[in-house]
């Protein structure tokens, strides 16, 4: 497995990925990234921001996960982990641990701290964050967009 940013060819995996997981676990619903009008171009969207960035993992040619960060909070120094899925037969192999440490790494470099929003039923996920040293927040930052999340997360970098 390796992990590279992702390109425009990664388009169309990714976002099949994104959206079987979602659907998995009946989280295809407005207010998540599953109706996000850039998961279709999400190559396109990570390069046209400053300060971010999105990476896959990688069997072969064969996209297992992906994350991403974006700037959040400007002001204040503050980035968001976006886009966070690893595939359902991949979890528990240290893909995530690995995306996670990459998407960090970098947002150690451009930003104070990083904040994210998740649901409750990703336990698994929400361990992850925990055992990586977020702390879960009473509610959302503001100007959040994503209305069906009631899980926040922030970490000092």
């Amino acid at each position: 497995m390796f992990i590279r940013e992702i390109e425009e060819k990664d388009n169309y995996q990714i976002e099949n990925l994104i959206k079987d997981s979602l659907e998995s676990l009946d989280l295809d619903r407005e207010g998540t990234a599953y109706y996000d009008p850039e998961l279709p171009r999400l190559s396109t969207y990570y390069n046209s921001i400053k300060d971010a960035s999105y990476w896959v993992a990688c069997e072969g040619e064969e996209i297992i996960g992906g994350i991403g960060i974006a700037p959040y909070v400007i002001e204040k120094g503050v980035c968001e982990l976006q886009k966070f899925y690893v595939r359902q037969d991949q979890q528990g192999k240290g893909v995530g641990r690995r995306l996670l440490n990459t998407a960090l790494d970098f947002a150690k470099k451009k930003y104070n701290q990083c904040y994210l929003e998740t649901r409750h039923e990703l336990i698994q996920a929400n361990k992850l964050y925990e055992q990586n040293g977020f702390a879960l927040l009473s509610s959302p930052i503001e100007g959040s967009e994503h209305s069906f999340m009631d899980r926040w997360y922030i970490i000092e970098l």
